[in-house]
């Protein structure tokens, strides 16, 4: 008898996805996967991974947040390119990120050059009699 009881029997590892572990909703085993397929780097760390997606992630919320705005102002309940160009476009900042992205089926933002407006007269209208 050496005392020693019997043996721990060993609990089931859970899998634990390293998305749930770091709190994000993006793939971070996939981005992981494509950084080291990409030769982006020789070597590519494991926070590497989780830096990329919790910033696309990011980058997705926000984009879809003015769209889904955008769409509620043109009275749609679906989100559209149109909807996404028109929010891009008006965020200065994703603009700037953006910058030479086209967006299929977006068309153009509304303007109209100062130069084709009708000038304004001053004083009194002629048309008027006055």
């Amino acid at each position: 008898m050496s005392g020693r009881g019997k043996k721990a029997v060993p609990k089931p590892k859970s899998s634990v996805s390293r998305s749930s572990r770091a709190g994000v909703t993006f793939p971070v085993g996939r981005i992981h996967r494509l950084l080291r397929k990409g030769q982006y780097a020789k070597r590519v760390g494991t926070g590497s991974a989780v830096y990329l997606s919790a910033v696309l992630e990011y980058l997705c919320a926000e984009i879809l947040e003015l769209a889904g705005n955008a769409s509620r102002d043109n009275k749609k309940h679906r989100i559209a390119p149109r909807h996404i160009l028109l929010a891009v476009k008006n965020d200065e900042e994703l603009n700037k990120l953006l910058a030479g992205v086209t967006i299929s089926e977006g068309g153009v933002i509304p303007n109209i050059q100062a130069s084709l407006l009708p000038k304004k007269t001053k004083g009194k209208n002629s048309k008027f009699g006055g």
